[in-house]
Parts: C-alpha cells; sequence; structure tokens
C-alpha cells in the first residue's frame, strides 16, 4: 500500500493527518484505539451528541490524559467539518439523516470524508459521491468495515482479469430473526440483558445485524461500489462454510444458488436447523472468481484453490473483519493518495422496508433493528417501480395506511418530510439509479 512512506513524509514536513471524529460509539473508540499508534495520524477534533461520553471513550481505549486534554470536543458534527485543524472528516453516528447532513458540510468545507456511515450510504450514497467529486475530495468506504473489505477483494478480482461470479460477506441467520425484537435479541447472542446493559451493547443496533437489515444494508453498498447486481427476491442467505463458496454461489444454470454471475449475497453460518455450518464465514467477506479460460482454471487446481465442480469457479475469503481497528486505511488513502477504500458508483441496490408485524394507522415506525420493521436488499430499479420506503427513512415516521406483517412498505403508507435535506439527496440518487 505504500501508506506508512507517505505517512512519513508528510510527518517530517510537520504536517501530519489530522482526522476529525463525529460518533464516539463502539466503530468510533476502535479506531481512536489505534490512533496513537500510528506515528503521524492525529485525531485533532471529536464530535459525539456528548462529549463527555466522547471523552470517557478516549480514557476506556487507553488515551493518556495529556492526549484527551489537547483535543477538541465538541457537539456539533456540521462544526467539526468546517475547521481548520481537520484534514478528512469520519462519519461514525449510524444516523443516515445526521450522515447526510455531515457529508455536505464536508464538503462545502472542502474537506474529504470516510463513511462508515453505511446507512447513510445505502439512502443517497450515489448522489453524495457526485457532489464530492464535484467538490474535489473523497467520498470513501470505511475499511475495516465488510462493504469496504468486498470492494477491494472484488478489484482486486478484476485486475487480474478474473470476472466476479458473486460477492459479500457471512453472517448469522435463520429466517425466524427477521421477526426477532430489541426484546428478545440477547438470548441469540448469549447474553443476558444486564450483561449486554454493562457492556454498553445497544440492543436495537445489534438487532439490526440479527434481523437480517444490516445484511441487506450492506449488500446494498457493495452492489453501489462494485456494479453488482441484488436478487430481484432479496437475499437468500444460504447456509455455506468457506470450503463450499464457489459450489454454492454460481448461477443455478450450474448448480449454485443465484439468478446468474455477478450477485451479491450474504451466506449464514447456520444451518436451516439451527446447527452450526462448518468453517463458517459468520465473521468474514469473500469473493467467487470465475475462471476466463481453461487455462485459468488448471491454475486454480494447480496452486490448491478449492473449485466447483466444473472447475470454473473458485473463491478468496477473508474469515475476519477488525471494523473499525483498520479504519485508518481509509483515512491514510483519502488524505495521502486523494482514493477511497470503495465508494458508491451508482445506485443498483436500496434497502427497502418491511413490516415485522401488522401496522396499524397512527403507528410509529422505529427503523434499524427495530419493533415495527426490517431491512431487506432489493435491487434499486424494483424498489422505485414500487415506491418502498427505504429502510434508512423509517425512523420517527406515522403509519397512514394499514400494512400487514411481511409486506412491503411503501412511501405513501407514511408520513415523509419532503423538504428534508435527507429527502432532498435521496431524491438525486434515485435519479442516478443504473
Amino acid at each position: 500500500m505504500n501508506l506508512i512512506p507517505l505517512l512519513s513524509a508528510r510527518k517530517a514536513l510537520n504536517r501530519p493527518v489530522r482526522a476529525g471524529l463525529i460518533g464516539a460509539g463502539k466503530f468510533g473508540s476502535m479506531f481512536l484505539a489505534q490512533v496513537p499508534h500510528v506515528s503521524g495520524l492525529e485525531v485533532s477534533v471529536i464530535a459525539d451528541l456528548s462529549p463527555e461520553r466522547a471523552k470517557s471513550a478516549c480514557r476506556n481505549v487507553g488515551w493518556p490524559a495529556e492526549l484527551v486534554e489537547h483535543t477538541t470536543f465538541l457537539e456539533d458534527g456540521a462544526a467539526l467539518a468546517a475547521r481548520d485543524d481537520v484534514d478528512v472528516v469520519i462519519e461514525a453516528t449510524g444516523n443516515p439523516a445526521a450522515g447526510i447532513r455531515h457529508a455536505l458540510a464536508a464538503f462545502d468545507a472542502g474537506k474529504h470524508i470516510v463513511m462508515v456511515n453505511v446507512e447513510a450510504d445505502v439512502l443517497a450514497g450515489a448522489a453524495l459521491a457526485k457532489r464530492a467529486k464535484s467538490a474535489g475530495v473523497v467520498y470513501s468506504m470505511a475499511y475495516g468495515d465488510q462493504p469496504a473489505l468486498v470492494a477491494e477483494m472484488v478489484d482486486w478480482a478484476r485486475a487480474t482479469g478474473f470476472m466476479v461470479a458473486a460477492a459479500g460477506k457471512g453472517t448469522k441467520y435463520l429466517p425466524s430473526f427477521h421477526e426477532v425484537t430489541p426484546d428478545d435479541v440477547w438470548q441469540h447472542y448469549g447474553l443476558t440483558p444486564a450483561e449486554a446493559k454493562a457492556a454498553g451493547m445497544n440492543p436495537q443496533m445489534f438487532n439490526s445485524f440479527l434481523d437480517g437489515t444490516k445484511s441487506g444494508i450492506e449488500m446494498c453498498a457493495i452492489a453501489n461500489a462494485c456494479d453488482l447486481n441484488v436478487p430481484e427476491a432479496g437475499l437468500s442467505f444460504p447456509p455455506c462454510g468457506a470450503d463450499d463458496l464457489a459450489q454454492v454461489l454460481r448461477p443455478r444454470s450450474t448448480g449454485g444458488v443465484l439468478p446468474g454471475d455477478g450477485f451479491v449475497e450474504t451466506v449464514s453460518s447456520l444451518n436451516r436447523d439451527g446447527s452450526e455450518v462448518a468453517r463458517d464465514l459468520r465473521w468474514g467477506v469473500y469473493v467467487v472468481l470465475k475462471a476466463q479460460n481453461d487455462y485459468a482454471a488448471a491454475c486454480f487446481r494447480q496452486y490448491g484453490l478449492r473449485t466447483d465442480d466444473t472447475g470454473q469457479y473458485a473463491s478468496m475469503y477473508k474469515p475476519f473483519h477488525l471494523i473499525g481497528l483498520e479504519l485508518s486505511i481509509s483515512v491514510l488513502n483519502a488524505t495521502l493518495r486523494g482514493e477511497p477504500t470503495g465508494s458508491s458508483r451508482a445506485f443498483r441496490g436500496d434497502a427497502v422496508t418491511v413490516a415485522k408485524r401488522d401496522l396499524k394507522v397512527g403507528e410509529m415506525l422505529d427503523g434499524e433493528g427495530g419493533y415495527t420493521v426490517w431491512g431487506k436488499a432489493s435491487p434499486a430499479k424494483l424498489s422505485l417501480a414500487n415506491d418502498c420506503l427505504p429502510i434508512g427513512l423509517a425512523h420517527g415516521v406515522k403509519v397512514v395506511r394499514p400494512i400487514a406483517k411481511g409486506a412491503l412498505v411503501r412511501k405513501a403508507d407514511v408520513v415523509l418530510d419532503q423538504g428534508s435535506e435527507a429527502m432532498t439527496i435521496r431524491a438525486e440518487a434515485e435519479a442516478l439509479v443504473g
């Protein structure tokens, strides 16, 4: 990557890379834990709704008192983006509307942005990337999070001359998980509510990983960044271990589970009976390659790659991802090279809203990981044709028509603030559907 020599040269000029972090939650804290160990990288400003909580996060990850003392703490993320002592903004709030607001503030200030907030990226990433280009700055996915790691693997595969048959990640999944609410989420993690609370774990956030929403969002982010397709029926979450990726994640016409080549998919670490998949990829990411000729397929076998039964498909994978611990890769790439670690190119995938239960007129939707809805991956063209409500707009909106359990929620089923900044940028993204 050559990042350390570039960073060392900048440090020698007394010009450290200065990052501003918005949101000092788990992802942000993991990044903060690594910053003191990357010479030439600084976090000059941290914005959080609770500056005191952000200070505590710094202390909890091992920052010395003098480093905390010399860091500026704010409540306002937009104010952070405007500061002269920030070169690159890290948006890690997880709130789609806030993410859009902070991205626009960064562009206005001529700052690069690393969008940890994949919810905002899927809601309007194509439009944000276009605005960033006009502003002459970088709009980047967050390295360490699975979409950016997959984007790197897809780029590697294509740059080496392979067709990408499939790409995605692993997760723990059963069909019944779509109905799980924050009240019963902890049993699936092997924790009691008291243990989770003591660890500072947010039940709604963790439920979004379990009920299928986060997988839907992340697969759409990958589709949008890598010019891949989302299955029309949504993700199927096939049980699949690392050794079987090439056999399972290939077109149905050759015995696999996908509609064709070039699709995103999430594989489950559980069989449908609840038993564990052998050599599961629950924490990892993968890409399935297709050889373009018989010679390359022969090389797969000669060099030990596990292939499907035709010998044409093989896979590469990473068994783990380190989330915020790897985030500095994006920060340094944006600042030192002017390059993103993955970025939305088009609007190909959309995370749409599905009712977890029958919803009555007057109820309020509570968004990702909540009690009322979950998010499903959909081709963007199909989402727009069906007037689907994006999961990123499904928080704090009132239901105006009855919605049956399992039904797609339409925009006309709820009251939306048509004049909001999020709706404006979303409309720009919809115009870029591809």
